[in-house]
């Protein structure tokens, strides 16, 4: 009997480890095919095709700086508006709304972050694009016409409605874990700011210092969120392979040209283009969710830390 659980025990760990290594196992892979795929590129243009402007297939000319500059900037375009918002509401939810008020809200965030990509999408070319191109758009020029980001031509289709697309979809991920963080954070803190005389604000304050590098990791998280999204960003950021200040100029993404081009093509340094491109997006995202991971687990680290002290 004792033999036949040993054994039990010992195919119940190797199925287990099998199951855990299998997805290094398969990134490994992917990782593998990207970089083997990417050969006749970096053969071709070797590490200047990260900063090569031009991009035009038919003379075999690639040049991956524009798809990253318009990565970047949506990314960051996306951030700067997603994340007052996102903080805004994860405090509301955590240190000021009664549990009645704030478990509907916190279902209704939850629910935007399961909604498919391309209902944004066409959200963003029916709604967003025209409010944009009728009312948004003449009001920024304007008003701030004389920055070179509120100038070019107003079609409703461009770099800012991209960012904003972007900024929705990211901001119930930045949301969910900036409550989870806040609500990591020891009771006995906010108990002995209110005790010393702290307000409520003061008291939230010092909440949110106690859990900065949680916060950060949720943003960081965000981010990586918005650098790999492709499918709403490719329908509405215009898919136009240039470098321009204006944010109400097409743009192309990383993850936008790989959608839109990917089935185009033939060629084999053309493919190889694109697949050096997804290997520097893959890249990109480990190491971004890498580092948003140990920030959140630096938070759960104090708050367990002070819940033994």
């Amino acid at each position: 009997m004792a033999q036949s659980s040993t054994l039990g025990d010992k195919v119940y760990r190797t199925i287990l480890f099998a199951a855990a290594t299998s997805i290094l196992l398969i990134v490994a892979a992917v990782f593998y095919m990207m970089v083997q795929s990417s050969i006749p590129t970096l053969q071709r243009f070797g590490i200047g095709f990260l900063w090569a402007s031009e991009w035009n297939p038919s003379q075999e000319l690639f040049g991956a700086l524009p798809f990253i500059y318009g990565t970047v900037v949506s990314s960051i375009l996306a951030l700067l508006i997603a994340v007052p918002i996102s903080l805004g509401i994860a405090i509301f939810l955590v240190e000021q709304a009664p549990k009645k008020i704030a478990k509907p809200i916190a279902f209704m965030i939850e629910l935007l972050a399961a909604i498919p990509s391309v209902v944004y999408g066409l959200w963003g070319i029916f709604v967003l694009a025209p409010f944009i191109r009728t009312y948004l758009g003449p009001v920024l020029q304007d008003n701030l016409g004389f920055l070179p980001f509120f100038q070019g031509r107003l079609t409703g289709i461009g770099m800012l409605t991209g960012g904003i697309i972007l900024a929705i979809m990211i901001t119930p991920i930045i949301t969910a874990v900036v409550r989870d963080v806040l609500e990591a954070v020891p009771n006995t803190q906010r108990e002995a700011a209110l005790a010393l005389g702290a307000t409520k604000w003061e008291t939230t304050m010092i909440v949110l210092g106690n859990a900065a590098s949680g916060i950060a990791g949720a943003v960081v998280l965000g981010l990586g969120r918005a650098v790999g999204e492709t499918m709403a960003v490719t329908m509405v950021i215009g898919n136009s392979p240039q470098i321009t200040a204006s944010l109400f100029e097409p743009a192309y993404t990383i993850a936008s040209v790989l959608a839109a081009n990917f089935a185009d093509a033939t060629d084999e340094l053309y493919l190889s283009a694109l697949i050096e491109m997804a290997l520097v997006l893959f890249l990109v995202t480990v190491v971004i969710n890498g580092l948003a991971k140990l920030l959140i687990m630096s938070v759960a680290g104090r708050a367990n830390a002070s819940k033994h002290t």
